[in-house]
C-alpha cells in the first residue's frame, strides 16, 4: 500500500509540473530561468546545466522548487556573477526565497519583482545595483527579510515599502538614497551610510528615529519630530522627559532581565514572551515551554530516533502543525547562545529540495534544540527494514536526491557545509517519497571549539572514510565515501556492518563487492526482497559510483557534482575506465591490500566504539 501511494504521488507530482507547460510546450519557469541566465555572466559555469529545452527545472544547480515541482528558491550567492538581472524573474511567480548577495550584479532592481507575492526572503546585498529602489516592492505583503545594503541604489525610498506589513528585518544601509523615510512596520531596520536622507532634518515624513536602532548616526534635528515649529525650551523639556521615561523602562527591563536568567526554562535574553522571534528568513525561535507542551514534556513515547547528536521528538504545535523536535544532547557545553544561533542561522540558509529544511530553534541556558517539519515516511534505513519493500526505481530516486542535496552543501552553499555522518538513517523521505538530507551542519555545531581540524571524530561505524578516521579531519570527499556507502546499503538493503559480515572475513567489506563485481555476479548484492525486480544495467552502474566513491585516497574519489552526473549517466564509463587503468599500473609489492586498509572501518569492536563518537541511529 505504502509503495502503491509513493507511485501515485511521484505521478500527481509529474503532473503537477505539466500545469506550467503552455501550450507549445514550453515551461515559463524554465523561460524565466534562462532569461536570468542570459543576462548574467557567470565565470565559474554554475548555471551551466541550466538548458532551455527542459522541461523540468528542478534538478538545476541553485534552483529549489516545492514538492508539487514548483521553483519556489533561487539561491546563487558569492558566485561572482555579473551581468544584470532579468525582468524575467518576475514571471516565477511562486518563488519565496531569493539569494543573489555578494556578486557583480550591476543595473537596476527589475520592477517585476513586485509580483512575487509569495517572496519571503529578498537579499540583493553587496551588488553593485543602480537606479532606484523599485516602489512596486511595495506589493510584496508577504516579504519578511529584505537585505538591499553595499549597493548604489539612489534616489528617495519610496514610500510604499511602508505598505510591506509582514516585515521584520530590511537593510538599506550603504547607498546613495535621498529623501524622507517611510514609516516602516519592520522591528529592525538599518538606514546608516546614506548621508542625503533626511539631510535638513525638515523634510517631510522623517521617521528615521522612531524605529531605528540606537547605533544609528543621524543629525540631532532629526530628532524633533516634524510638524507645527516648537521653541528650544519646549524641545529641551521633551528631550529630557524621553531621557527619564527611557530610563525607567531600562531599568525595569534590567530588573526583568535579571528575573528571567534566574529561572532555566525561560529564554536567556529580554524579549516579549508573547511574540515568538523571526530571524533570517522563515527561522523561529520558540519557547521551551512551547515544546515542552508539542512534545508532551519529551516523553519518551514521543521519541522518533536516538542518536549522537540528542533524541529526536514527535510534536505538535497549537496551530497543529506536526514538527520534528530534535533535542541536543549537553545543550549547557555547546556554546554561546549568540554563537550557537548564528551557526543556526547557517544551517537555515541552506535552502533545497533535497536538504531538511530548518523550521526553527530554541535556546535557553541549559538546553539547545532544533525544530524540523515531520517527515511521514520516516528514514531510508527505517524504509530498507519495513514493508512494503521500496522499490527498484524509488531507491535509484533517493540516491539521486541526496547526491544533489550534499552537491548543494559542497559546491552551491555559502558557506559550505561538510555533513560527516551520510548514511540511510540520515536520509530522509518526505510525503512524495524524495530524498531529503538531514543533520547537516549539526557536527559543526557541536564542535563549536573547533578551528580547522575535528578533535572527536563523529560518524557510524562502516561509513567512515579512512583519513578522517586516522586524522580526524574531514572534507568533501568524507561525505564522498559515506555516500558510496550509502548507495551498497540501498543495494542490499543492509547496513554497512551486516552486509560487510556477508564477507566471512574482517573488515573485506569493500574488497568484497569489487570481488563480486569482477566476477560478474552482481545478483548476489541486491536486497532479496526484491526478487529479480531491478534493472541490472542500473544496478552494475549504481555499484561502479559506489567503488569509486569509496576509494582509499581522496584524491581519488570524484567531487559529488561528478557523482550527480555519473548517476545521471554522463561520464561514468570514462571515470570507471581511467580508475581500472590506474589501478592496474599502480605499484603493488609496497601496498597494503584494501582488506588491510579498510579493516578498522567496519570493525566494530568495542576498542572502535569507545575511540569515537558514534551517531547511533536516527
Amino acid at each position: 500500500m505504502g509503495i502503491i501511494s509513493c507511485v501515485v504521488a511521484f505521478l500527481w507530482f509529474c503532473t503537477s509540473a505539466n500545469g506550467l507547460l503552455s501550450p507549445k510546450g514550453v515551461n515559463y519557469e524554465v523561460q524565466a530561468l534562462m532569461g536570468i541566465k542570459y543576462s548574467l555572466r557567470d565565470p565559474h559555469g554554475v548555471l551551466d546545466n541550466w538548458d532551455g529545452d527542459a522541461v523540468d527545472p528542478c534538478s538545476w544547480t541553485m534552483v529549489t522548487c516545492s514538492p508539487e515541482s514548483l521553483v519556489i528558491g533561487l539561491g546563487t550567492p558569492s558566485q561572482n556573477l555579473s551581468g544584470t538581472l532579468s525582468p524575467s524573474i518576475g514571471n516565477l511567480t511562486n518563488l519565496q526565497i531569493v539569494l543573489l548577495q555578494n556578486n557583480n550584479i550591476t543595473g537596476p532592481i527589475p520592477s517585476e519583482i513586485g509580483r512575487l507575492s509569495k517572496l519571503q526572503t529578498f537579499d540583493l546585498s553587496n551588488n553593485l545595483f543602480t537606479g532606484e529602489i523599485p516602489p512596486s516592492l511595495g506589493r510584496l505583503r508577504s516579504l519578511k527579510y529584505m537585505r538591499l545594503n553595499n549597493n548604489s541604489l539612489s534616489r528617495a525610498i519610496p514610500m510604499p515599502l511602508a505598505n510591506m506589513t509582514q516585515l521584520v528585518f530590511l537593510d538599506l544601509s550603504f547607498n546613495n538614497l535621498s529623501g524622507p523615510v517611510p514609516r516602516f512596520p519592520a522591528k529592525t531596520y538599518n538606514i546608516v551610510g546614506n548621508p542625503l536622507i533626511c539631510a535638513t532634518g525638515s523634510e517631510p515624513d522623517c521617521y528615521g528615529t522612531q524605529l531605528m536602532p540606537m547605533s544609528m548616526n543621524l543629525n540631532s534635528s532629526q530628532y524633533i519630530p516634524s510638524g507645527r515649529p516648537r521653541s528650544h525650551r519646549i524641545s529641551l523639556v521633551f528631550g529630557l522627559s524621553v531621557g527619564c521615561l527611557s530610563l525607567i523602562v531600562l531599568v525595569f527591563g534590567l530588573a526583568m532581565w535579571w528575573r528571567q536568567r534566574r529561572n532555566q526554562q525561560m529564554f536567556f535574553d529580554v524579549k516579549d514572551r508573547h511574540h515568538e522571534e523571526v530571524s533570517l528568513g522563515n527561522l523561529r525561535r520558540f519557547q521551551f515551554r512551547e515544546l515542552q507542551i508539542a512534545t508532551h514534556n519529551f516523553s519518551s513515547k514521543s521519541i522518533l530516533g536516538k542518536g549522537g547528536f540528542g533524541h529526536v521528538y514527535k510534536g505538535i504545535l497549537q496551530d497543529g502543525t506536526v514538527v520534528a523536535v530534535k533535542r541536543l544532547k549537553d545543550g549547557n557545553a555547546i556554546g554561546g547562545e549568540i554563537q550557537f544561533q548564528t551557526e543556526v542561522e547557517m544551517i537555515s540558509l541552506a535552502v533545497h529540495r533535497n536538504l531538511l529544511r530548518l523550521y526553527g530553534f530554541c535556546i535557553t541556558p541549559t538546553e539547545r534544540l532544533l525544530v524540523y517539519p515531520y517527515m511521514s515516511n520516516g528514514s531510508v534505513a527505517s524504509r530498507l527494514k519495513g514493508k512494503p519493500v521500496l522499490d527498484w526505481g524509488t531507491r535509484k530516486r533517493i540516491s539521486l536526491g541526496a547526491a544533489r542535496g550534499l552537491l548543494y552543501l559542497h559546491e552551491q552553499c555559502d558557506p559550505k557545509i561538510i555533513h560527516r555522518d551520510v548514511k540511510a538513517a540520515n536520509i530522509l523521505l518526505d510525503d512524495y517519497c524524495e530524498a531529503v538530507v538531514g543533520d547537516f551542519g549539526l557536527a559543526k555545531l557541536l564542535d563549536h571549539q573547533d578551528t580547522h581540524v575535528t578533535t572527536a571524530v563523529r560518524g557510524t561505524v562502516g561509513h567512515i572514510a579512512p583519513e578522517y578516521l586516522s586524522t580526524g579531519q574531514s572534507s568533501e570527499k568524507t561525505d564522498v565515501f559515506g555516500f558510496g556507502i550509502l548507495l551498497l546499503e540501498l543495494i542490499t538493503g543492509q547496513r554497512a556492518l551486516e552486509f560487510g559480515k556477508a564477507a566471512n572475513q574482517k573488515g573485506a567489506m569493500l574488497d568484497w563487492v569489487k570481488k563480486i563485481h569482477q566476477e560478474k555476479k552482481l545478483e548476489v548484492l541486491v536486497d532479496k526482497d526484491l526478487k529479480t525486480n531491478y534493472d541490472r544495467i542500473e544496478l552494475e552502474e549504481m555499484v561502479q559510483v559506489a567503488l569509486l566513491c569509496t576509494q582509499y585516497l581522496p584524491g581519488h574519489r570524484p567531487k559529488m557534482s561528478e557523482v550527480v552526473r555519473m548517476l545521471e549517466g554522463d561520464g561514468l564509463a570514462e571515470r570507471w575506465e581511467a580508475s581500472q587503468r590506474a589501478e592496474a599500473t599502480k605499484g603493488k609489492p609496497h601496498e597494503f591490500s584494501s582488506s588491510d586498509r579498510y579493516s578498522d572501518l567496519t570493525d566494530d569492536s568495542s576498542l572502535l566504539v569507545q575511540a569515537m563518537e558514534l551517531s547511533g541511529p536516527r
